[in-house]
């Protein structure tokens, strides 16, 4: 199993919007962890591209991550009176709302780069693909894994043959990986309430993500069950991460102080901090996506151009006060000394 092979258990999470860039990438699956690049919100040939530059950066093992399409019926009526919502946020920043377009994020033509590239390791957010794709992707040597949030999803991810399950528990930062973008969305649960539920329902190897900060956070998940760990909020504030410098700041700013999970910027739920636009905006926002992501598209990069934090899409965890400021190398090195130190304290204990 490939996830056996990784030095350490630590897995970079996938962060779409420039975030999980080949450099950082890069520089986790050389310090011994997994760095995994995001596919989502650029072309098919841009995500080629990246994977190259991946092997020049690495000889070790790394993964790309693809949203997969859905068609979740979307009130049309909703999305006009969300846009003149917008239209005040836009003329303060000088921005407009841009079209309300939907697509499939260049899928199959990026299924066809995964293919053609022999990726080693291939994630799935938003959906899982046709038993038929997995396939094709598990016969060119790709490990294929697919993000869940419920029982009932990882039940439909096995039937469909998959290689492991990315568990993404309430605490996570980011878009949740539900299946559907539905109006009223199945009961979310923690992570380790997550991690008992699916390890009973299935035989799988489980990755865990969601709120996990420090080597005792890993400590306890791998103690629970799961065979490694996914870190997001964790990376954002290394000089790696391609995080905007005004979301790096952010994560350390004392002014903000809470995340919550909302559909103002994108219409799919996704946590982040609690700023003006999501206090503004978060009961307007219908489900939408991708058309609200690119109606706020314009607004969220003219408030980085403009230095205002307080309309960009700051997407963070729940443990976002501990993210630290250190090179990705050294966090992989501090997260395992942690981690191995709490097993002692723990085998100390029994």
């Amino acid at each position: 199993m490939l996830l056996q092979s990784l030095k350490y258990p630590i897995i970079q999470a996938p962060m779409a919007g420039g975030v999980s860039n080949p450099i950082l990438a890069s520089a986790v699956s050389n310090a011994g962890g997994l760095g995994f690049l995001a596919g989502g919100y650029k072309t098919a040939e841009a995500m080629r591209q990246e994977i190259l530059e991946m092997r020049k950066r690495t000889k070790h093992p790394f993964g790309v991550n693809l949203f997969v399409p859905n068609e979740d019926a979307v009130q049309e009526e909703e999305l006009s009176a969300y846009r003149k919502q917008l239209e005040t946020a836009a003329h303060q920043l000088g921005a407009s709302v841009g079209e309300a377009k939907t697509d499939d994020d260049d899928w199959e033509n990026k299924l066809n780069v995964l293919i053609e590239e022999k990726v080693p390791i291939v994630s799935f957010t938003f959906g899982c693909p046709s038993p038929k794709v997995i396939q094709q992707l598990k016969e060119v040597g790709s490990f294929v894994v697919v993000t869940v949030t419920t029982p009932e999803e990882a039940l439909i991810a096995r039937d469909a043959g998959v290689d492991a399950l990315c568990l993404q528990g309430i605490e996570a930062g980011g878009h949740r990986a539900t299946f559907h973008n539905t109006v009223k969305m199945k009961e979310d649960y923690s992570l380790l309430m997550l991690l008992r539920l699916v390890r009973k329902a299935v035989e799988l190897p489980l990755i865990a993500a969601g709120g996990i900060m420090n080597g005792e956070d890993i400590a306890l998940i791998l103690t629970a069950g799961a065979k490694a760990v996914q870190l997001g909020t964790a990376f954002l504030r290394t000089p790696e991460s391609g995080a905007h410098r005004l979301h790096k700041k952010a994560i350390a700013d004392p002014r903000f102080q809470s995340t919550v999970i909302t559909r103002a910027f994108t219409g799919r739920p996704a946590r982040g901090l609690v700023n003006t636009f999501i206090k503004e905006y978060d009961q307007l926002a219908p489900c939408a996506y991708p058309q609200i992501h690119y109606m706020t598209k314009d607004i969220r990069k003219k408030a980085g151009e403009t230095n205002n934090p307080d309309y960009m899409s700051l997407w963070a965890g729940q443990g976002f006060p501990f993210a630290r400021e250190l090179t990705a190398a050294e966090l992989v090195k501090t997260l395992m000394s942690e981690c191995e130190q709490a097993l002692k304290r723990v085998a100390f204990r029994i």
